[in-house]
Order: structure tokens, then sequence, then C-alpha cells
């Protein structure tokens, strides 16, 4: 695909590929997927949006049930992981380029326009979206977990030869060429650091970021990330340094 062609025209607009993991999400999904929808019906001419239930117990999969004709539907039976669901995605998307997108709506749909219009103009191959780069809002909690990601990502740098400054955000976007042909492993939040490090060892790849908002939760609003995540992203950092 030339991303460099007349982006107006049905015919030669790359056609994108939203991934949404979703567990246990019946209060943020139907409002994302709400909200996800208008911005591609408006902003792009060919698109996909594919959701996995990632085994939820709660009311969510009777609201993607709600939205199945605007979307492609992935159930899984019990809960696999963040990465398991992401590799399940993959494997029916078939877009040009590639969003992930988490149902938590602490990233911004609104924004995707942005975050793939490097991709678009032919000056990068993955975008990043960044939560510490300036000029929107952040919510500013959990102090730890932003040290601990500014750790990770500073010794992701170290590994890998890039300069990030959040390789933990759940809003990326990918050629789909560059993303389908890598052999994730990790099930859970260590697909993130898989996916960088993996990436990273491409010759030539152009890795941008974008400056995004950021509207966290807390623990008590659902947020599922934890400690024993970032010791596991550590290890996977090291881990897909020396190996595929």
């Amino acid at each position: 695909m030339d991303f460099t062609q007349n982006n107006t025209k049905e015919e030669s607009y790359p056609k994108v590929s939203i991934i949404v993991p979703c567990y246990n999400e019946e209060k943020l999904v139907g409002p994302l997927l709400e909200q996800l929808i208008a911005v591609a019906q408006n902003k792009m001419n060919a698109y996909e949006i594919v959701v996995v239930n990632d085994g939820s117990t709660d009311s969510t999969a009777r609201i993607l049930h709600a939205f199945q004709e605007q979307l492609i539907l992935i159930n899984h039976s019990t809960n696999l992981g963040k990465g398991a669901s992401i590799k399940s995605a993959l494997n029916r998307i078939s877009g040009d380029i590639v969003i992930i997108q988490d149902a938590d709506r602490e990233y911004d749909p609104t924004e995707i326009p942005d975050l793939i219009k490097p991709i678009l103009e032919n000056r990068a191959d993955v975008v990043y979206g960044s939560r510490f780069l300036g000029g929107k809002p952040r919510r500013a909690i959990y102090f730890t977990h932003a040290v601990g990601n500014k750790v990770l990502t500073t010794i992701t740098n170290l590994l890998s030869g890039l300069n990030l400054t959040d390789m933990e955000t759940g809003f990326k976007a990918f050629k789909s060429s560059l993303i389908r042909d890598i052999d994730l492993k990790e099930d859970r939040f260590g697909i993130e650091p898989e996916i960088t490090m993996k990436l990273s060892k491409i010759k030539n790849i152009r890795f941008y970021e974008l400056g995004i908002s950021y509207y966290g939760r807390t623990f008590s609003e659902g947020k599922k990330i934890s400690w024993k995540d970032g010791i596991r992203a550590l290890m996977c950092i090291i881990k897909y340094k020396f190996s595929k």
C-alpha cells in the first residue's frame, strides 16, 4: 500500500483496523464503541473494528452483542489476557493500518486521526501515543505507576536504541505488514514490551510518538494492571532483546 496516495478517494484510502481488547468493561465499552464508530464513520473511508471479549463475566458480552453488526466480534471463553486478545484480533484483520485502542476509555478515540497521520503521510511505520509529551490533558494519579513506566521505558531505550517517552502506552498504530509479521508470544500485559522490542529490531523502521490525552482510572474505577505486570514487563524487555 502506497501511503502517499490521495487519501480523499475511497479507493486509495488505506483501510484501518481498530483492535479493542475488552475484559469486564460493562460501564465503559458501550460509550467507547459509540464514540469509536462515530470517529471511524466520519474520518475514514475504509475501516473495521475488531473487538475481543476476553472471557468477561459481567454484562460486557450483552453490550457487545448490541453492536455486533458494526464490528467483528471475537469471544474468548475464558480470560486469556490482553496479549492473547491482540493476537486473536491480528488473525482476523484485513486493514493496511492497525490501531490498538483499549476499551477502558483512558485513551480518546477522537485522537485516532492524529495518531495515524504520520503513517498516512509515509513518515512513520509505527506511532505511539505518549502520555508524557505535553499539550494534552492527563489525569495525575499513581506516582508509582509513572515512575515504573519511566524506568521500563528507559531500559527499553537502552536496549533497543529507541528514544521513547512512553513504551507502555495502550494507544498504538502500526503498518499492518509489520505487526502481523511478528511472532508474538505474550498473552498478558507483557505484549507491550514484546511488541516494542521486536519492532525495534526491524532494519530502518521509523518510530514516531504523538502527545495524547490520558484519562486514567483508579483501581476502584476498574484499572487492572498491577506491580506484578511491571515485573513481567521488565523480564520481557530483557528476554526479547536477546531472543526472537
